[in-house]
């Protein structure tokens, strides 16, 4: 267990939570109680639903602020899943005079927003000339609410009094107010109450609509998710307008260029490191990010701050341990931390198509990758998980053994595959 279901649970029991719910249907704590067992910043800081603790999960809770001091706790859907539609990114440019931003070394939500806005992405998400005016922290001031029960069949009722509130960027045109929540990671879903607060905030305060507008960062893609509350009064009826992607001026890959580092890479011995168990490749690439900015991480830190269930935190971390980008050791409180080795540090400060094809070379150095994807050269169609399958069997992969493990492990192939071919613009 992570430390923060240990103290979860602890809460649980002193505070008969559950039962409190159960037969109220919410249970209010405030961060005083929870600063008895751990700082309460820390404690209630759950962007996806894969960071909740197992009293959560378990139980189908959430938790939001209502004061700045006080937290309640229900049955609550408070989430808003994400997909990804397959886009066309659209391409801009950095004025030719801005030397200030570095294209590759936007691993800060705050960072992206700047070169989003200096490049006119924001202006053409807007549809006009927008202008920076709101960010950071403000208070709430007070609002009720709606919010629908995690079973769907029943909403409850929730006051907010001055509660805390975080703006990534907020931005002005004649028309609207886009207030942004942005992550430096791709993300299956995201805490509606990040959007909502803000949007009541402002809803509350000046005359113009207020567009709600959640922002990933991933693999060097800007991609805006533009929402609608269709009812001010109720935090479920976020509806999505449109998502739209961008991407800063790219030196564009070929499929030629992907072969000419086929044809340049050697395999090198397999090392006597787990066979990786991590179909979306995307999520290694923004963990790289990720260390790239806070140079190293617990794996509670990363589980904490990214979209990982704690198991994939192992998965994808051995995975970046594979292909040589980053390393494990023990901090000076005996914790397992992470960081990126000297290649991976290289590797990333590139620009956009150097960082990756050296990436996909760091992959084809391992034979299954490397004889998966010659041989879609040499059929010009993917490859079928028996195909991978039997490519594997002839490769000494460390500590894969049984036909099962061997089916499995050619799905993270095939996915790994997919990624460096999709590379193509």
């Amino acid at each position: 267990m992570r430390q923060i279901d240990k103290d979860w649970d602890t809460l649980f029991k002193q505070h008969g939570i559950l039962e409190t719910i159960n037969k109220d249907g919410f249970f209010k704590i405030s961060s005083k109680q929870i600063n008895e067992v751990h700082e309460a910043r820390l404690m209630t800081k759950f962007d996806n639903r894969e960071n909740l603790p197992d009293a959560f999960r378990k139980n189908h809770l959430s938790i939001l602020p209502i004061t700045r001091g006080n937290y309640i706790i229900g049955a609550y859907d408070a989430y808003e899943n994400v997909t990804y539609a397959d886009i066309e990114n659209m391409q801009l440019s950095l004025p030719e005079h801005i030397e200030s931003i570095n294209l590759n070394d936007l691993y800060s939500e705050s960072a992206c927003l700047n070169c989003a806005y200096t490049a006119g992405i924001i202006d053409d998400l807007c549809g006009s000339h927008a202008l920076p005016t709101v960010s950071g922290r403000m208070s709430s001031n007070s609002f009720d609410f709606q919010i629908k029960n995690s079973n769907g069949e029943v909403y409850h009722d929730i006051s907010v009094a001055n509660s805390q509130v975080e703006i990534d960027g907020g931005y002005e045109t004649e028309q609207n107010l886009i207030l942004i929540e942005a992550k430096n990671y791709s993300a299956d879903d995201f805490l509606i109450r990040q959007l909502y607060y803000p949007y009541r905030l402002w809803h509350d305060k000046i005359s113009k609509p207020i567009i709600p507008v959640f922002l990933t960062f991933s693999n060097d893609v800007f991609s805006f998710f533009i929402y609608e509350f269709q009812d001010p009064n109720v935090y479920n009826s976020i509806k999505l307008v449109q998502q739209r992607n961008y991407i800063i001026s790219p030196e564009p890959i070929t499929l030629n260029d992907i072969y000419d580092v086929l044809t340049a890479t050697k395999i090198e011995p397999e090392p006597e490191i787990p066979f990786p168990q991590c179909n979306n490749f995307e999520r290694i690439v923004d963990l790289l990010g990720l260390l790239m900015q806070n140079k190293e991480m617990t794996t509670s830190d990363i589980t904490t701050n990214y979209a990982f269930v704690y198991r994939q935190t192992s998965y994808y971390t051995n995975g970046a341990i594979y292909l040589g980008l980053i390393e494990k050791f023990d901090n000076d409180n005996g914790e397992i931390c992470y960081r990126l080795t000297s290649l991976g540090q290289s590797i990333m400060s590139k620009h956009h198509k150097q960082k990756n094809l050296d990436i996909v070379k760091q992959i084809l150095k391992h034979e299954a990758f490397y004889k998966a994807l010659q041989s879609y050269f040499k059929k010009s169609s993917p490859l079928s998980n028996q195909e991978i399958s039997e490519i594997m069997k002839c490769c000494n992969l460390y500590h894969v053994t049984s036909q099962n493990t061997v089916e499995r492990r050619a799905q993270t192939v095939s996915r790994w595959i997919e990624w460096i071919l999709d590379l193509q613009e």
